[in-house]
């Protein structure tokens, strides 16, 4: 029985390399059109939230437009109306209004 087990581990050496051949290629189609994208996606949101300055025009996840008022640390203070401000999560900016503009264009 190990006789005929080792037989068979050598005969079909360079056939497992060939049937491993469509799943490596799947994941390289993934990381390129799905995994790469996200993560420059997400550094370019990183860098977005981190230059944010008074006076910047800006979006939040939740929908609410606004000028922004005060930048502290891990919040944001924005202006949404005639002196209405609201306390937001850096984390909950989505992008600028410019930025909104553009990809609709």
């Amino acid at each position: 029985m190990n006789l005929l087990f080792i037989l068979l581990q050598e005969e079909g050496g360079s056939d497992t390399w060939m049937s491993l051949l469509p799943l490596f290629l799947i994941l390289i189609v993934f990381y390129f059109f799905f995994i790469r994208p996200q993560t420059k996606k997400n550094k370019d949101q990183k860098k977005f939230r981190e230059a944010l300055k008074k006076g910047d025009k800006v979006v939040t996840i939740g929908g609410l437009h606004g000028k922004v008022a005060e930048v502290k640390e891990t919040t944001v203070i924005i202006e949404v109306g005639n002196q209405i401000k609201v306390t937001v999560e850096k984390s909950a900016i989505a992008m600028d209004t410019q930025q909104v503009g553009q990809t609709k264009q």
